[in-house]
């Protein structure tokens, strides 16, 4: 099948380019068809604007986006339990002397809201300049502060947004993968 694939951030410029033409039959086809070396840990990919497992099969025309590593660690979606001592082992360092984690379990009910919005600014932006805001009104502050932190940590792990930093000296990505 003849698809579309799209490159961003540092996969751009390791590349060369941000959009070319191949042929793949599954999604994982794409990463050995570019010739660009070992596949970063964390990848992925996205058919049509929807986040797309390795295994889904392409059609004629298809839109592949690949999409880099937002931060730096790891980052894991399952149907399988979750074991802390895997998360740990992930983390682990001889230079550090602390591991933290935190287990979310399922709760009754979510925060008490009424609506949330969320703006981000892409381009390049100066010292200063306001990259995110996030506004949340609820019937009571501590859900409406909660569902802020929420909201703004989940756009840190889940929203495609990449952040390169220029110097005097020079420029680069910043996060694993970049």
């Amino acid at each position: 099948m003849a698809v579309t694939v799209r490159l961003f951030a540092g996969l751009r410029e390791r590349a060369g380019w941000a959009r070319r033409e191949l042929e793949a039959a599954t999604v994982a086809d794409v990463w050995p068809a570019l010739g660009l070396g070992d596949e970063p840990a964390g990848l992925l990919y996205a058919v049509n604007r929807e986040y797309a497992e390795r295994d889904r099969e392409l059609r004629d025309g298809d839109e592949v986006a690949l999409i880099p590593p937002v931060s730096g660690g790891a980052f894991r979606v399952t149907e399988e339990p979750l074991s802390l001592d895997a998360v740990a082992a992930e983390v682990a360092d001889e230079r550090a002397g602390a591991v933290t984690t935190f287990t979310g379990t399922v709760r009754r009910s979510r925060h008490e809201l009424c609506a949330v919005a969320i703006h981000h600014r892409v381009g390049r932006l100066e010292i200063g300049d306001a990259s995110v805001m996030i506004a949340v009104s609820a019937p009571h502050r501590q859900a409406a502060l909660a569902a802020c932190k929420e909201a703004i940590d989940t756009l840190k792990e889940t929203v495609p947004l990449w952040k390169k930093e220029v110097y005097e000296g020079g420029e680069e990505w910043i996060g694993r993968g970049s």
